[in-house]
């Protein structure tokens, strides 16, 4: 299996600490045929993009594009699952911009009421995680139900899901689940859970927020190997 797109970048314009040619330059050299940006949504109180600088970011691809015809760039997202209903950082002005939107939930998103703030303060302190569950689960579910998503990004990072839930709404919403190779999820334990659900499609992300580690899959591939995950079931993989 050898992994030709990574959706899952970061830079500058969120918290990486490289630039979008940075990351381009990496992923050439890695032999990538497509490289994805997908820094933070905008309502990201720490390192969200700056709303206006979206256009910007399609300017500087659109550049770079004609300048490195060798790899596909892609203008991404990865918005911010706000709050139960679904609602995420991803406005159509944004989508005018964007090649594709991937969502996850993140600690330090701007809370829509007090129902999410609470949520934010009971997934971190470890005692109150279990009560949170399904708060998650539905913000998951519901975030793909209501948003044409390529992924969703870490399930079951920072918020614990029902990760069986969460599939079932993937498959019907036709949105993968990522395998990120910088987070713990999907954990061995949810991919041999899910490994034998038909029609149920999976993406691997390095989640690099340093240009050295786009194209980084190492880890994510080993839980893959390990789990006897069909690899065919990856979107962005060429499978030999």
């Amino acid at each position: 299996m050898n992994i030709i797109k990574d959706y899952h970048t970061h830079t500058v314009y969120s918290h990486g600490l490289g630039s979008i040619e940075d990351n381009v330059k990496v992923a050439i050299e890695k032999g990538l045929k497509t490289i994805g940006i997908s820094d933070h949504g905008y309502k990201h109180i720490g390192f969200g993009i700056k709303y206006d600088d979206i256009k910007k970011m399609k300017e500087e691809i659109d550049i770079l594009n004609e300048k490195y015809s060798q790899i596909e760039i892609l203008l991404g997202v990865e918005a911010n699952i706000l709050d139960d209903k679904g609602n995420i950082d991803v406005d159509d002005y944004m989508l005018n911009y964007l090649d594709y939107v991937m969502a996850g939930y993140h600690f330090g998103s701007t809370p829509t009421n007090f129902k999410s703030l609470s949520a934010h303060v009971g997934n971190y302190i470890k005692p109150f995680k279990k009560n949170f569950v399904k708060y998650n689960t539905n913000a998951v579910v519901n975030a793909m139900k209501n948003n044409d998503l390529l992924a969703i990004t870490h399930p079951g990072s920072k918020g614990t899901v029902d990760i069986l839930e969460v599939s079932k709404a993937s498959i019907i919403t036709n949105t993968a689940l990522e395998i990120n190779s910088s987070h713990s999820h999907l954990n061995m334990e949810e991919l041999k859970l899910l490994k034998d659900i038909e029609n149920l499609k999976f993406i691997i992300g390095s989640d690099a927020h340093k240009p050295l580690d786009v194209g980084n899959f190492e880890k994510a591939i080993k839980r893959v190997k390990e789990s006897k995950l069909d690899m065919k079931k990856i979107i962005n993989a060429e499978v030999f």
